[in-house]
């Protein structure tokens, strides 16, 4: 007979804490409660909305999780050509299929599309997904983007104003002149939020078409020197320090101020 622990009033969802082993994604786990294939000391479980802490025993199909790995960060180099989703529903290789042997479950931060390139941040950690993806964290993330034609500097006032287009608002995007190559204009975009093909969308709201868009920087992370198809980690230290964590990865309680002493 099924039972389902209580849950107790700390601790994580249980979906959660599988994904972070590395088991499944959160909802492949929530497939695998649902299939009854996953156990909490030795209860089987049917529903995902259960916290579980250090204490309790997890089994999947029987075999204990794998002890969670500490959150990581890589840099990704995405080639043009690759979709960023775990699965595609036309056969299109993805970026997970196209990723170095040896690399862990991992998960896009944000996403670029189809023809776009450049920097794509990966983790193995949901929590800095989300993080990473919040507008409130403000990191700017920045494009050179090249279009046909011979534009002027004024062609982009309209995108650094603000853009609606087709009932959805878009934010003032930073739009740079950089160069005219041939028949082609490279500009830099630097924007705060991550909309569906947000840029190609704005600069053909301004007669413009883009025909190449490489991501250079998410934030404080940039592409650099990184080569198509290649992967790099960021250390650990510098992963807690731009995210304002502690050793623990959790959120750094702010320092405490210096009472100010009164003059008299």
């Amino acid at each position: 007979m099924t039972d389902t622990p209580q849950p107790p009033k700390d601790g994580e969802r249980i979906a959660k804490v599988i994904a972070r082993s590395g088991r499944a994604s959160r909802r492949e786990a929530e497939a695998l409660i649902a299939a009854g294939r996953v156990a909490v000391n030795g209860a089987t479980i049917s529903s995902p909305a259960l916290n579980v802490t250090a204490a309790d025993r997890i089994t999947v199909d029987g075999q204990a999780l794998a002890e969670a790995e500490p959150p990581r960060l890589w840099l990704y180099h995405k080639p043009a050509g690759l979709v960023t989703t775990a699965k595609d529903e036309k056969g299109r290789q993805t970026v997970f299929d196209a990723l170095p042997e040896g690399m862990p479950r991992v998960m896009s931060v944000g996403r670029l599309d189809l023809n776009s390139e450049g920097l794509l941040l990966l983790t193995n950690d949901g929590a800095i997904k989300r993080r990473l993806e919040l507008p409130s964290t403000g990191w700017v993330r920045k494009y050179r983007v090249r279009m046909k034609g011979a534009p002027e500097d004024a062609t982009f006032e309209p995108l650094r104003k603000g853009l609606v287009i087709e009932g959805e608002r878009f934010q003032p995007m930073g739009v740079t002149l950089d160069r005219q190559q041939g028949a082609n204009a490279w500009v830099t975009v630097s924007l705060r939020e991550g909309r569906n093909r947000e840029i190609r969308r704005a600069m053909e709201a301004v007669g413009m078409v883009v025909n190449r868009l490489i991501r250079i920087s998410y934030g404080p992370f940039r592409l650099g020197d990184l080569k198509p198809g290649e992967v790099e980690e960021i250390k650990g230290r510098v992963l807690r320090d731009q995210l304002g964590l502690d050793k623990e990865f959790k959120p750094a309680a702010a320092p405490k101020k210096k009472p100010q002493r009164r003059r008299t």
